[in-house]
């Protein structure tokens, strides 16, 4: 059965989202330049939510015993040296996901 109140509620969202997505390139079009504080905002929030993602992951590790801890410290220096080493965060993620499940499965 077709609920009416549900797709409006997805009808709402999708067009919420796609106006947030498409304002900025509305605002600055043109001949406007972008704000620096954008700029700034640019550099320096991959790295921001990199920390916070990393924090997030590792919050609830148990240093009880070496097999709690270890496989997920592991995981994210494997994880922090491909990305210096190879500059490429999908293949980081990656790498660093299977390094973990891998640790897991052995430990």
């Amino acid at each position: 059965m077709f609920n009416m109140h549900a797709a409006a509620i997805i009808a709402v969202c999708a067009i919420v989202t796609v106006a947030l997505r498409v304002s900025p390139f509305i605002i600055w079009s043109g001949e406007r330049t972008t704000p620096k504080y954008i700029m700034w905002l640019g550099d320096v929030l991959p790295y921001a939510i990199m920390a916070m993602l990393v924090v997030f992951c590792l919050r609830n590790i148990s240093f009880d015993s070496v097999v709690n801890w270890a496989p997920a410290i592991i995981s994210v220096l494997v994880t922090g040296v491909t990305q210096v080493v190879k500059r490429n965060s999908i293949l980081s993620i990656i790498v660093g996901t299977i390094c973990y499940m891998l640790l897991i499965q052995v430990m």
